[in-house]
């Protein structure tokens, strides 16, 4: 998701983001990455996209259940699990063999670990990005990643009160770490790279909830809005971060049964034409979209639809 162009130069030429340059994806998908006029960097077709063509799929770079679905989900894809489960820690199952061996590794630091009470302050707060947080430096613990994964990823500008309040939120991470005796693994768990990645998940992080209906009526809704207990998850993606948003948006993000993410393109695309996708419920009128989009994302929309106050 893109938040507006706040200090994103350096980091994108860093890449090889250059304007006036692009970067192209070696898996061939129809996009590039360059940056725009206006908003930072976007996405752009690099053919024509037909109407409803499936442009591209990703995987997330880390990805957790709700606390509402976590005994009902895979710990991993979050796709359903066919059976009621038992609400216990000990009971976090996986759907297939498959996600339960790609799972081997940060699992086996997080089961180390009592997380009854992390999950109870977040639950009693109303917070699910700290659960992202939990898995992200338990990949880093067994070194599946590198601390710095997300830095590419613009930042919310965070204010003091913010800051302040994340400050329990590692108290309680750690402190949970350091129960199972891994202090020298801990060294990079520090307030500024806390801060600095819950900063990049608040507004990069996607809500997974399942289609109740046809798959064919997904072309005519845009993404999720912001809050909803009927995500199964929450999950961050590096390709799908990228996109701009749009209130009249010409690409679609969705998920059929598990985290992997597919786009498609809601209309006709032409060559050069900047992908866009809808950060929130599309069906909101101009006003309730700007503060949705102000509160949850920290920019105000000025797409051709806001401009005219539809």
């Amino acid at each position: 998701m893109s938040p507006p162009p706040i200090a994103r130069c350096s980091r994108l030429a860093a890449l090889g983001f250059h304007k006036g340059k692009t970067l192209s994806f070696h898996s061939s998908p129809p996009i590039a990455v360059g940056i725009t006029e206006s908003a930072g960097r976007g996405v752009f077709a690099t053919r024509r996209i037909d109407a409803g063509e499936l442009i591209h799929t990703a995987q997330p770079i880390v990805s957790h259940p709700s606390l509402y679905s976590l005994y009902d989900v895979c710990y991993l894809c979050l796709r359903k699990l066919s059976k009621p489960n038992a609400h216990s820690e000990a009971n976090l199952r996986f759907c297939t063999q498959q996600c339960e061996q790609h799972s081997h590794d940060f699992y086996e630091v997080e089961k180390k670990a009592d997380w009854s009470r992390f999950h109870e302050y977040c639950r009693m707060q109303g917070l699910k990005y700290p659960l992202l947080v939990k898995r992200l430096a338990s990949k880093v613990i067994c070194g599946a990643v590198s601390p710095h994964v997300l830095d590419i990823l613009q930042p919310e500008i965070l204010s003091v009160e913010k800051i302040s309040l994340m400050k329990r939120e590692l108290c309680l991470l750690r402190s949970t770490f350091e129960d199972i005796n891994i202090e020298r693994k801990l060294s990079f768990l520090t307030e500024e790279w806390y801060t600095g990645v819950l900063s990049r998940i608040r507004i990069n992080s996607f809500r997974i909830e399942y289609p109740g209906g046809s798959y064919d009526d997904l072309l005519s809704s845009a993404a999720a809005s912001v809050e909803a207990e009927a995500a199964v998850g929450n999950a961050v993606y590096m390709l799908p971060s990228l996109y701009n948003h749009d209130c009249d948006p010409n690409v679609n993000i969705f998920w059929v049964d598990n985290v992997g993410a597919k786009l498609k393109a809601l209309r006709e695309i032409l060559a050069g034409e900047e992908l866009r996708i809808c950060y929130i419920d599309a069906s909101m009128d101009f006003e309730a979209r700007q503060t949705v989009l102000l509160e949850g994302f920290g920019f105000r929309c000025k797409c051709l639809r806001c401009m005219s106050k539809d």
